[in-house]
Order: C-alpha cells, then sequence, then structure tokens
C-alpha cells in the first residue's frame, strides 16, 4: 500500500510538472476523481459508507501527500546548496527513507477509523482497488 501511494503521488508529481499551472490542477482533480469514483464501484459503496468514508480517505490522502512534499521539499533544498554537509544530507536521507514509516503510521490510523464503516472484504478491497488505479494509472502514463 505505502508503495503504491507513493509511486501513485510520484506520478502525480512527475505528471503536474510537465503542465501548466491550471493543467496541473484539473489533472490532480481529475486523477482523485477517478481513484474515487473506482473505490466506490468495486467496494460496492452505499451512499451512506460514502459519506462517511471519501471524507476520511481524502483526508488521508491529504495527510501522505503532505509527508512525500515535505521530504521532497527537503531533498530539493540540498539539491539546490552549493555545499551541503554531511549534516545536511543525513536529514535529508533521512527524512526521505522515514516517509515510508510515516505513510505506515497514517494509514494504520485510518485503518481503525475504516474499519468502523467498512466491510472486512471492503477493506481488504480498497487495498485491491488502490493497486489497480495505480497499474491503470502507469500503463496510461506510459502511452
Amino acid at each position: 500500500m505505502k508503495r503504491i501511494v507513493s509511486i501513485l503521488i510520484m506520478v502525480m508529481a512527475l505528471t503536474t510538472v510537465a503542465t501548466a499551472q491550471n493543467g496541473r490542477t484539473k489533472f490532480a482533480t481529475d486523477m482523485y476523481q477517478a481513484k474515487h469514483e473506482m473505490i466506490i464501484e468495486e467496494l460496492g459503496l452505499t451512499m451512506t459508507q460514502q459519506k462517511q468514508f471519501m471524507p476520511l480517505y481524502e483526508q488521508m490522502e491529504r495527510e501522505i501527500y503532505q509527508v512525500n512534499r515535505n521530504a521532497r521539499a527537503l531533498a530539493k533544498e540540498i539539491e539546490n546548496k552549493k555545499n551541503p554537509s554531511d549534516r545536511d544530507y543525513e536529514a535529508a536521507a533521512s527524512a526521505l527513507s522515514s516517509t515510508r514509516i510515516r505513510e505506515g503510521e497514517i494509514e494504520a490510523k485510518y485503518f481503525d477509523k475504516f474499519s468502523k464503516i467498512l466491510s472486512k472484504k471492503q477493506l481488504f478491497l480498497l487495498k485491491q482497488t488502490e493497486a489497480k488505479f495505480t497499474r491503470e494509472m502507469l500503463k496510461k502514463r506510459k502511452k
């Protein structure tokens, strides 16, 4: 799951860099909308579940995105420094390495919340659907 989210965020970041500001916002919006629609369909969420689950899921996505964004910003800062010290490199490497741990902590926090809304099968299907969405996005990106 962590890798899927990381890959998804990286794909989004790489694609959005190549587009104009308005295109970037539209792409991100369209991508999240498509992902959410796939989740709703694949999990067979009821309207009640949708109203409870989707805001939580979006919040989780924002938290994970922010963790990755902060780590990338620190790495970029080091890249742009004229003479980074070993301490600078260590801080950046540590931040980049700990993103997966932090993503896992965020997912675990939300898993507990999701389990109050979704069935066990839907929780399982959520992970399957996220992986499926990422595969489809990567296929489209290759084309």
